[in-house]
């Protein structure tokens, strides 16, 4: 949703995001590991002076099971504010909340009640894979065009993992970030230096390398991932 002021969560430095006032809530992920009910996002007040601190005061179902919820992000940050992309009216509002296991991404609404989330969107990995080409979406980060998410796999659950980018209001997959990936085939995390126009990515493996546990061959040879990626 577009707003006429920035968010006032958007801060042009760490200093002035210091001196805010703290969050009242926080979101956590649930899941069952024997996968027989939906995973949840739990809300858990953090407000010192409430009478509820500390406890957890609603939780969110997820619509289907053996998601395997993990990272989750913002659909906006302060990332908006980035001179080369600027998008200073965006506003921080939804969760993006991908399920590791079954490749589903859920766009959750915190609005108008913080305290009561609710799922206004399902993207079903089918259309992660036709419009990626990948599956096992692990990372969210809101970035100056969209959001970025770093996917383990390809569409088949295997080699090479990636990442791509959503749209911050739509959330429409808009497709695969990298335009030459160079020698980098295992995925896992990502993260960006802004002032140089450098995204950073790290590997750990393909799916049907970990999806059932580590496979000692593979584990023993050192062929999961150690190395850092830098991509301008």
């Amino acid at each position: 949703m577009v707003t006429w002021k920035p968010d006032p969560s958007f801060y042009p430095s760490p200093r002035m995001a210091m001196k805010a006032a703290p969050e009242t809530l926080a979101y956590v992920v649930a899941f069952d590991p024997t996968r027989a009910v939906p995973d949840e996002l739990a809300v858990v007040d953090v407000d010192p002076q409430s009478a509820s601190y500390s406890q957890i005061v609603t939780s969110l179902a997820m619509p289907n099971v053996g998601d395997e919820l993990h990272h989750f992000g913002w659909n906006a940050c302060s990332s908006c504010l980035c001179p080369n992309a600027p998008h200073p009216h965006a506003e921080r509002r939804y969760l993006v909340v991908p399920g590791l296991k079954s490749s589903r991404i859920h766009i959750i609404d915190t609005k108008p009640d913080g305290r009561r989330p609710s799922i206004v969107k399902v993207i079903e990995p089918g259309e992660l894979a036709d419009r990626a080409g990948y599956s096992r979406p692990h990372t969210v980060h809101c970035g100056p065009e969209g959001i970025y998410v770093a996917a383990l796999g390809n569409a088949e659950g295997k080699g090479p993992g990636g990442v791509f980018l959503m749209d911050h209001e739509t959330f429409e997959v808009r497709g695969q970030w990298e335009m030459d990936r160079g020698p980098q085939q295992l995925s896992y995390d990502v993260w960006w230096h802004l002032g140089h126009d450098t995204l950073i990515t790290s590997e750990w493996g393909t799916p049907d390398t970990f999806g059932n546990g580590l496979v000692p061959k593979i584990l023993l040879g050192a062929e999961y991932g150690r190395r850092l990626h830098l991509q301008e």
